[in-house]
């Protein structure tokens, strides 16, 4: 297990991609992209705009709140275990599956929001990784080989733990 030290949260409250405080405003974007989404109400919300994720990483929660509206995706189902401020095997395992053999469904028991970086490293160029950011809109990113590096580097803040 990797876990995120405490110095380190701030940088991952900056978004990493552009941020949109519409969703519908990226929707152009998105023409043409396998689309992977983490986070319950960015996924509901991009299904009831006609955009089904090829993979969706979900929760059950919402800013740490049950979420009463979680996506309901046709999808094979697998459910990973991953507590808050780290990143589990299971769930990267899981992320790594998944890319290979879309569609998937990621439930994770314990926190998805770490789960853009490991994401954006298994995901093909050219993909469009979506995710909220509490209180002011959603996160685009393209991946492209700077969106890698930029999660590579992400990554290697985490120490064993």
């Amino acid at each position: 297990m990797l876990r995120l030290p405490e110095a380190f949260r701030g940088l991952f409250r900056r978004p990493f991609g552009t941020l949109y405080s519409r969703i519908d405003d990226l929707l152009p974007e998105l023409a043409g992209r396998a689309v992977y989404t983490v986070g319950d109400v960015v996924t509901q919300t991009l299904l009831k705009r006609g955009v089904v994720p090829q993979i969706a990483i979900i929760d059950g929660y919402t800013m740490r709140v049950p979420c009463k509206r979680s996506p309901l995706l046709i999808a094979t189902r697998v459910v990973a275990y991953n507590p808050p401020g780290t990143l589990t095997e299971d769930l990267i395992r899981a992320i790594r599956e998944a890319v290979a053999d879309p569609p998937r469904l990621i439930f994770v028991d314990g926190e998805e929001d770490l789960a853009v970086i490991p994401l954006v490293l298994a995901a093909p160029i050219g993909a469009a990784v979506l995710y909220g950011q509490p209180g002011e809109g959603v996160v685009l990113r393209i991946v492209d080989e700077e969106a890698k590096r930029e999660a590579e580097y992400l990554l290697n803040l985490f120490v064993p733990g």
